[in-house]
C-alpha cells in the first residue's frame, strides 16, 4: 500500500531524493563488493534475481520479472545463465504441470546467505560509526522506505511471503 503525504513540498522531496541517491551509492559499492568476494562472475541483477528467490520462494518467469521490474524475455535470460550455473532450478509446478516454476538451489541461498553476511558485516561498520542518535531515526526511515518500495524485510521467513 503506498501511502503519500501531502504536506511534504517538492524541496522536501528533492532534497530526500539526493540523500537516498548518495546513500544508494555506498550500498551499491558494499553490495558488489560482497558479491565479488562470494562469486566473481554473478552480476548484480542476477544477485538480484537470486534474492527474490530466496525471499518470496519459487515464481513463475513473468512473477519474476515483474518483481525485478524488467520484461519476461530480459529475466529468462538471466535464468538460463543461472540455471548453466546451478543456481536456480526450473521445475513444472506442482498445480500445473504446463507452468514451469523458477525456484532457487541450494547452492543459490548458500550464496545468497554468504553474501548477506559480508553485506552486513560491512553495512554494521558504517553503523556504528554514525552518531547514536540519528541511528533511530535512520532505522525507522530505512523501514518506510522499503515498505513503500514493495520489499520485505531481511528477516521475513520465505514460507510468510509465498502465501
Amino acid at each position: 500500500m503506498t501511502r503519500t503525504n501531502p504536506g511534504l513540498d517538492a524541496a522536501s522531496v528533492d532534497k530526500l531524493t539526493d540523500a537516498v541517491l548518495t546513500a544508494s551509492r555506498l550500498l551499491v559499492a558494499v553490495s558488489v563488493r560482497s558479491i565479488a568476494a562470494a562469486e566473481d562472475s554473478l552480476t548484480l541483477p542476477q544477485f538480484r534475481l537470486l534474492v527474490v528467490l530466496h525471499t518470496r520462494g519459487p515464481l513463475k518467469h513473468a512473477t519474476l520479472a515483474e518483481h525485478l521490474g524488467v520484461t519476461p524475455s530480459t529475466a529468462s535470460r538471466m535464468v538460463d545463465r543461472l540455471v548453466a550455473g546451478e543456481l536456480v532450478d526450473r521445475r513444472h509446478s506442482p498445480v500445473s504441470r504446463r507452468e514451469i516454476v523458477l525456484e532457487i538451489t541450494r547452492e543459490g541461498a548458500r550464496i545468497v546467505r554468504q553474501v548477506t553476511t559480508r553485506r552486513r558485516r560491512e553495512i554494521a561498520k558504517i553503523v556504528a560509526r554514525m552518531p547514536g542518535e540519528s541511528r533511530q531515526g535512520l532505522v525507522d526511515s530505512l523501514t518506510a522506505f522499503a515498505e513503500a518500495g514493495g520489499e520485505p524485510p531481511t528477516d521475513a521467513a520465505p514460507e510468510a511471503l509465498w502465501g
